[in-house]
């Protein structure tokens, strides 16, 4: 009889400790030029970022972290306050990464097909416009200085000006229709709060006052499919303080 007992307190302690682990995430990874430095991980709450932890890489750039998250959120992962990802992992999920540290934000992969590599897949996207930026800020610069000495005209000056932002603008428009066609083809997902608030260049690319539409998409989407997630109930308060500004 003892011994039976003893077995079903095994097992009722074996069932607990699966049922406990149910929720756990796993982010582990290797990041080249990572040896023994630090990465942050923090969890991005509706309404801040809470510090979850800092990782010391081990001597090949390698670490391994472990967090039951209370409800599905995002994991903010970052080297400084400039260079980071944001993840999305399913309540149980392993996400494997690789990346440079010295440039995370740019050159990280993922394992697997969740929606953290959903929003990879944007933040690449994004990455593309920001490098197309760079190009022409550059340009821009190297003629006003060309003009300033002389060896270029004003006229010719304004003519290559008029192209650099022709060029702006229209990788701006690029980059708005990816934002509106990610959320058309997301909804339901909390993917869709990172898109919907993505800028470029410091401007919205979905700017409330001329599309609200989309926060209305998106909130309803999450409404239909995660009613009970903190990030819509806090999305839904943002949307009708904004419906009165916008929406009239």
């Amino acid at each position: 009889m003892k011994h039976f007992s003893l077995l079903s307190t095994l097992a009722l302690l074996l069932l607990l400790a699966s049922c406990g682990n149910k929720d756990e995430i796993v982010i582990e990874g290797t990041l080249q030029n990572g040896a023994n430095k630090v990465i942050y991980i923090e969890e991005m709450s509706p309404e801040s970022r809470i510090f979850l932890d800092s990782v010391k890489l081990d001597s090949k750039g390698h670490f391994k972290f472990r967090y039951a998250m209370p409800y599905k959120t995002f994991i903010n992962v970052h080297v400084s306050d400039v260079d980071y990802i944001v993840l999305l992992p399913d309540l149980g999920e392993k996400i494997v990464m690789h990346g440079d540290y010295n440039a995370l934000s740019n050159s990280y992969e993922l394992e697997g097909t969740g929606e953290s590599q959903t929003l990879w897949q944007l933040q690449d996207y994004s990455n593309h416009g920001t490098e197309v930026l760079k190009d022409l800020v550059a340009t821009d610069t190297k003629n006003r200085q060309l003009l300033a000495d002389g060896d270029m005209s004003q006229e010719e000056y304004d003519h290559e000006h008029s192209l650099t932002d022709s060029l702006y603008l229209a990788t701006f428009a690029e980059q708005q229709q990816y934002v509106v066609h990610f959320i058309e083809d997301n909804l339901g997902s909390l993917t869709t709060l990172i898109a919907l608030y993505k800028p470029f260049n410091n401007r919205p690319l979905i700017n409330p006052a001329d599309s609200f539409e989309f926060y209305e998409a998106v909130l309803e989407g999450l409404q239909q499919d995660m009613p009970d997630n903190p990030h819509t109930l806090h999305f839904k308060n943002s949307v009708e303080r904004l419906r009165y500004q916008y929406a009239q």
